[in-house]
């Protein structure tokens, strides 16, 4: 494997920022699950295409609850920032006068003008209030999105070039990286995020000058790659470049034009693709999230050619990740990079585990995987990283979010500020909670999936149904599902049973119709449903624990896919401690007066030992001192310390 550069590499020793990348998980068509937009006509059939569509974000309906709670506070943090000042760098090096002062943080800091991160938020903006206005329909949104892709298209034509960029250097830095040169920092990982951004809004928001931007600034990535040999584009991709494969894989079924489909195989990196087709994990050490991306866009290069290579080396990346690289929570890594799972026990502690992007990344894998095979895994993954990373990484108060989510006992979780901080994850932190909606319901010709149990409503616009789900969980292991019908439909519907729970039972009109005792599969109901038919999904949690196999005595506690935390109070914490503007501070905030209980004695017998609390999703355990532990869901975690993982203690005589 060749030896990357990622932003990690330039601030070794300091910590620094993750890949990121916009839009939805499957990319475009079956991705999006929205229709292509006017002057799409010619987009092509995909060589590969997915089995499963999403239902389009406007025609499901999110209901009360912790998530819909999550994305008010995101929305209201989209309309709080300004675009021109998002825009200010861009002006500039267009020979534009800006319209208002930069952003803080990593949007002007001058640590990070060697890193070519400036510009990165816009592109995650742009991402965020696409998301933002399928969901909501809200017209502030697409108007913001107009507006600043109107703003970017005046950039390139006062500069006479598609290319558009916030670095301090401007074009220089891209044309030196193109030449093959020695340089300092990522750009085309913040270039991504710019064609990322302006994708979603043309595909989202039906955006007419996003997409006449990014098909100019596509274009100029065709002229100006053109020039290189295999061999000096492949070492041009040592350096961290986002998801790029994914963008033009995306363009070519926007298009049909061939070129995006050659720069898209172009832009995957064969020192990745080619081990990993062949099920070869050389993941050991390299940084982690510049790798979700490239994978996540191989997956859509398969979509876009046929080529089973690309399918099987997405498909081997997230079954090594998910299934025997990550945490209770979905996480993965320590300070950014991959490690060798016979250590463990010396990584998992770390307060720079868990990286937020990374998670998001992950999900956006996951979800297209499963459109072209809906194996229960899959979807027990995004669900368990849903509630313990995505959910839980935002601030319920603020709305900001996280960057690392670390396990290290009595720490505490730390979000950015809104003007002065501007990190990888505060970018993705605007897309996840304002895309919630987009993973509950799928369909093939005959069947609706029911993948998340969230209170929602999804409209099913071509078999004149609606189905309404009404839910308490996680407070409670059902949910009821309610027919609105035109007239008496055959129809199947598709509901898992997770493998979190030892039996699944369903009822329709309140008699039993089906059961299981298959944990991680999925339970089929085929029939003709009249107007009003009602079904329920019994399900069973219970507290247990997960370790990982070279260190078994380090714990996580579970109750159904949710990781119990050790609620340890907030003494010694002033308020607003929690909010920082330098992420590379991260793991210099656990001093102070804390205690972490000890547990003693073996896992299951612990496990079996929790004992519910006063109220829902709240629970006790006793210490070896014989002290009561508060465990409550991780995602309810704010605003105080806590502890994920234990190492235990023999058990006392």
């Amino acid at each position: 494997m060749t030896i990357e550069t990622s932003r990690r590499g330039f601030l070794a020793g300091t910590g620094s920022g993750a890949v990121a990348i916009g839009g939805l998980g499957g990319g475009l068509g079956g991705g999006l699950g929205v229709p292509l937009p006017a002057a799409a006509e010619a987009a092509p059939a995909l060589a590969a295409p997915a089995r499963l569509q999403p239902f389009d974000m406007a025609d499901v309906t999110l209901g009360e609850g912790p998530f819909l709670h999550a994305q008010r506070a995101t929305e209201a943090y989209l309309l709080r920032l300004e675009p021109d000042r998002l825009l200010h760098q861009f002006r500039v090096n267009a020979g534009l006068s800006p319209k208002a002062p930069a952003y803080g943080g990593w949007e002007s800091d001058p640590l990070w003008a060697d890193i070519h991160c400036q510009g990165h938020t816009l592109g995650h903006y742009l991402s965020a209030c696409a998301l933002a206005f399928r969901s909501t329909a809200k017209p502030e949104y697409r108007q913001r999105i107009d507006y600043i892709a109107t703003e970017l298209g005046a950039c390139q034509d006062a500069a006479k070039s598609g290319l558009v960029t916030a670095f301090p250097d401007g074009a220089a830095v891209v044309a030196a990286h193109l030449r093959g040169e020695k340089i300092s920092g990522v750009p085309w990982y913040t270039l991504h995020k710019v064609y990322a951004g302006l994708r979603d809004g043309a595909l989202l928001a039906d955006s007419t000058p996003a997409r006449a931007t990014l098909l100019r600034l596509a274009d100029w990535g065709v002229v100006a790659c053109r020039p290189l040999s295999d061999a000096q584009f492949e070492a041009m991709l040592e350096t961290e470049h986002g998801g790029m494969n994914e963008i033009y894989a995306d363009l070519y079924a926007m298009t049909g034009k061939a070129d995006y489909r050659t720069l898209s195989q172009r832009f995957s990196h064969k020192a990745l693709l080619t081990p990993l087709a062949k099920a070869r994990d050389h993941l050991d050490g390299l940084h982690a999230n510049t790798q979700v991306p490239k994978v996540v866009g191989f997956h859509r290069v398969y979509e876009a050619t046929g080529d089973a290579s690309y399918r099987d080396a997405a498909a081997f990346f997230w079954k090594t990740v998910a299934e025997t690289r990550s945490f209770a929570t979905g996480g993965h890594g320590d300070n950014e990079h991959f490690f060798a799972m016979a250590d463990f026990e010396s990584h998992v502690f770390s307060a720079k585990g868990s990286e937020t992007c990374c998670q998001h990344n992950m999900l956006k894998l996951t979800r297209s995987l499963f459109l072209h095979e809906p194996r229960p895994e899959y979807a027990d993954y995004y669900e368990r990283t849903l509630f313990n990373g995505i959910l839980a990484s935002q601030d319920p108060d603020s709305g900001m979010a996280t960057y690392f989510q670390g396990a290290r006992p009595g720490y505490m979780k730390l979000y950015h500020t809104p003007e002065h901080s501007f990190w990888c994850c505060t970018g993705t932190g605007m897309e996840n909670h304002v895309k919630y909606r987009d993973s509950i319901y799928f369909h093939d010709d005959r069947a609706l999936y029911v993948n998340l149990f969230l209170p929602s409503t999804v409209r099913w616009r071509e078999k004149g149904a609606e189905l309404v789900q009404e839910t308490r969980f996680p407070e409670e292991p059902r949910t009821t599902l309610r027919w609105k019908l035109a007239k008496p439909t055959d129809l199947t519907l598709n509901l898992r049973h997770p493998r979190w729970s030892r039996t699944a039972t369903l009822r329709v009109n309140g008699q039993v119709a089906a059961r299981s005792v298959a944990p991680g599969s999925r339970i089929e109901l085929a029939r003709r449903w009249q107007d009003g038919d009602t079904v329920e999904l019994q399900l069973v949690m219970e507290p247990g624990f997960e370790s990982a196999p070279a260190a078994p005595n380090v714990v996580a506690f579970t109750y159904g896919p949710l990781v119990l935390a050790g609620a340890l109070g907030a003494q010694g914490l002033a308020k607003g401690a929690d909010i920082v503007v330098n992420e590379r501070e991260y793991g210099r905030y656990n001093d102070g007066p804390v205690q972490v209980p000890v547990l003693a004695g073996d896992p299951a017998t612990l496990a079996a030992a929790i004992r519910p609390g006063a109220r829902p999703l709240e629970f006790t355990l006793a210490a070896a001192d014989g002290a009561p532990v508060r465990l409550i869901p991780y995602h309810r975690i704010a605003h105080e310390r806590y502890a994920t993982y234990w190492k235990l203690a023999p058990a006392q005589a």
